[in-house]
């Protein structure tokens, strides 16, 4: 079987809640207080993931993280007197976001032809820096063919690493060498830069990669929300997506870019098109950009761009260009959504043979099936924030990921 693109997205955790915990992330800090809905979040984020193995792209899955994490609470002595928000980030149901979850290297890129994968550490913000242990423990049963997948430990925590949100891969398809782009940040403005170049030449080496770039996020894009450049921009295969306020440098980006991959196609959306601050509300570029298996790429939108005129118009200009973009489908994605998460932060691409993977990670209609009935019989309706702590809800949230490794027959990670 040749090397496929596997999607993996993160089911939505059953502590899925409104805590309003990262920084910089416009969207969550205005939904903070806000009831969520765990049981919607995790049916949209499955209806999606049918959607897209029904157009042909191979789907896996993570399962959500323990929560409330007893550890990290442990960790920082939690009493009566700790900050709340401290406390609200062992409830976090943030790993959901998988494009978070580790770095990726398929092996025709990397030195001794094994697929890589480098867990983030998310080291910037408080309630995602104890996701890595939990994640590490997945990508290890997952990828745990030792000789096809090379899984490392994340790079030292005083270089920050935000994973696959800030990483893009250009090939002339997916199964063949590319050049990997690591989008890194600089501080300085209002919001911290979440990627640290550093974080992204470490992974590079790690990977044994001879073809890298390393390109400067917009600190402009960061000031305006883009907490990381999948805010920004897009790639599959020789196609960026991107906004023209993505990178510090533009012209000199695109040019190194379009060296390392000839043929390279720029789609750019213009400031005056679509600003900033609309494509980041948006999340136009938030997006899952894949090739189906009708070979016609398309664009898998929020609902959020779909309604939104500016967005919509210029979508519609590109579809009637008759670009190498065919098509835009729209996703209703409105619980991730409204905490900062879009279509494209919920799942990890990983090129690589579907039969190396553990099959109990991947995804048919059967199994979404089950996953759903868990779903539908265990998931909270709604949270309150101001709820979290509370031991009922503790043990519903507990129990309710303990049935769904059960049906999934991955206890081991209890």
């Amino acid at each position: 079987m040749p090397l496929l693109e596997i999607n993996f997205d993160g089911i939505v955790g059953p502590s899925h809640n409104y805590a309003g915990l990262s920084l910089g992330n416009l969207a969550a800090t205005r939904s903070a207080g806000r009831v969520s809905h765990p049981r919607a979040a995790a049916l949209e984020g499955l209806a999606k993931m049918r959607a897209n193995m029904a157009e042909g792209p191979a789907q896996g899955f993570f399962v959500p993280l323990a929560r409330p994490n007893a550890g990290w609470l442990a960790e920082i002595a939690a009493d009566s007197g700790t900050d709340p928000a401290l406390l609200a980030g062992a409830w976090s149901a943030s790993s959901m976001w998988t494009a978070n979850a580790a770095t990726v290297s398929p092996a025709p890129d990397t030195a001794d032809g094994r697929c890589h994968l480098t867990v983030a550490n998310l080291v910037t913000m408080p309630h995602r820096s104890h996701e890595w242990r939990g994640t590490l423990a997945q990508l290890r049963l997952a990828f745990a063919d030792a000789a096809h997948f090379a899984v490392h430990a994340p790079v030292p925590p005083c270089f920050g690493d935000e994973g696959a949100a800030n990483h893009m891969r250009l090939a002339s398809s997916h199964g063949e060498p590319g050049v990997e782009v690591f989008v890194y940040g600089k501080s300085g403005g209002p919001f911290p830069a979440r990627q640290h170049e550093q974080a992204s030449r470490i992974v590079a080496r790690r990977h044994g990669l001879s073809r890298a770039l390393f390109i400067e996020q917009s600190a402009e894009a960061i000031a305006a929300g883009a907490f990381h450049n999948d805010v920004v921009a897009v790639a599959n295969e020789g196609v960026l997506f991107t906004h023209e306020r993505a990178f510090a440098d533009p012209a000199a980006a695109y040019a190194a870019m379009r060296a390392a991959c000839p043929g390279l196609v720029v789609i750019e959306v213009p400031e005056t098109a679509v600003n900033l601050p609309e494509a980041i509300r948006s999340y136009l570029f938030n997006a899952q950009l894949i090739t189906p298996r009708s070979g016609e790429m398309t664009l898998v939108v929020p609902s959020e761009s779909w309604e939104s005129a500016p967005v919509r118009a210029w979508l519609e200009r590109m579809l009637a260009s008759n670009g190498p973009i065919r098509h835009v489908r729209v996703v209703d994605v409105r619980q991730s959504m409204a905490n900062g998460g879009g279509p494209a932060c919920l799942r990890l691409r990983v090129v690589a043979n579907p039969t190396h993977v553990d099959p109990r990670f991947l995804l048919h209609e059967a199994k979404a099936d089950l996953i759903e009935q868990v779903v539908r019989k265990y998931w909270p309706e709604a949270i309150d924030p101001a709820k979290l702590g509370d031991p009922a809800l503790a043990e519903a949230v507990q129990n309710a990921r303990a049935r769904l490794l059960e049906a999934l027959d991955l206890t081991e990670l209890a």
